[in-house]
């Protein structure tokens, strides 16, 4: 119930009026957010990987319904990837972008065209580039622009949320060579007449997808924080015969870094997702609503704890 009521108010303008007004809240969102700035990104890119972990990054924002505004996204997204280029990082640094960021909402041509210009900046890194999904409603534009720009750059890859009924199917369409797929179990809130509610629905969901992938030929990335589906995922990577190089663990910035480092020196690729920027209200009441200790963390360095 609490996440739900969460997931409401991460669109709207009132609470995010409220909850940015107080003074606290700055320094629990720089838990989850790595900055506001290029700067802060590329610190956070360089932290992460001096300690075996890979990353990537989203520069926050969403749902823009203004062209000027999808191009100054699409020219953070190439302004950030050309400062991490000295780096010589590669595909241990790629980006996340969500299309909604990039004009999905009310052109898709000017997104995609967008997408593709932050997908060439990427590629001159030699870094893939990842679709976040959204919403329901944007899932089959988000995946023919995925088909689009795969013609020409190949290794772009697509979240696919497990919560969603169609996602077992959609799951199946993907799990291709050479296919590279982010499976979460979805953050946003959505009718029962489309996804999952129950968390032990959404979990047995997200197996039935994990096996789906880790049994065909493409490249599970699997982003969770639970235990319990890490452990699944060795089993299947057993039963289907895959070796550590052959799938990935993504978790989020400032969640369980313990558990990062453990896999990782586990010999496991564990990929960070790195928000940054000033755009930080939604992403930020979503990471509340995943877990009830992000709340309880949120309210204690309210009271000053």
């Amino acid at each position: 119930m609490l996440g739900q009521v969460l997931l409401a108010t991460s669109r709207s303008a009132l609470v995010r009026r409220s909850v940015s007004g107080f003074p606290l809240t700055r320094k629990v969102v720089d838990r989850f957010v790595a900055g506001e700035g290029v700067d802060e990104a590329r610190k956070a890119v360089e932290r992460l990987t001096d300690a075996r972990l890979t990353v990537t990054v989203d520069h926050l924002g969403e749902e823009t319904r203004d062209a000027g505004a999808a191009a100054a996204t699409a020219k953070a997204y190439v302004t950030l990837l050309e400062s991490l280029r000295p780096l010589g990082l590669g595909s241990r640094a790629e980006v996340s972008v969500k299309l909604s960021a990039v004009g999905q909402q009310f052109d898709e041509a000017l997104a995609l065209a967008h997408a593709r210009e932050i997908c060439a900046a990427a590629a001159a890194n030699g870094s893939p580039v990842t679709l976040d999904m959204e919403d329901h409603t944007t899932v089959d534009s988000t995946l023919g622009i995925l088909r689009t720009l795969r013609e020409d750059f190949p290794s772009t890859g697509v979240a696919i949320q497990a919560y969603l009924f169609r996602s077992i199917q959609d799951c199946r369409d993907l799990a291709v060579e050479g296919s590279r797929v982010r499976l979460v179990k979805g953050a946003y809130r959505e009718p029962a007449s489309v996804a999952h509610q129950s968390k032990g629905d959404v979990d047995r969901a997200y197996v039935r997808c994990l096996r789906i992938l880790m049994a065909g030929k493409g490249y599970p990335m699997v982003a969770t924080h639970d235990d319990r589906l890490i452990a699944v995922t060795e089993l299947l990577a057993d039963r289907f015969g895959r070796s550590v190089g052959d799938y990935e663990y993504q978790m989020l910035y400032g969640i369980r870094t313990d558990r990062q480092e453990a896999l990782a020196g586990a010999g496991h690729t564990v990929r960070v997702y790195i928000p940054y920027g000033d755009d930080w209200y939604g992403y930020f009441m979503r990471r509340l609503a995943e877990r009830p200790a992000n709340v309880a963390f949120f309210l204690r360095a309210l009271g000053g704890k």
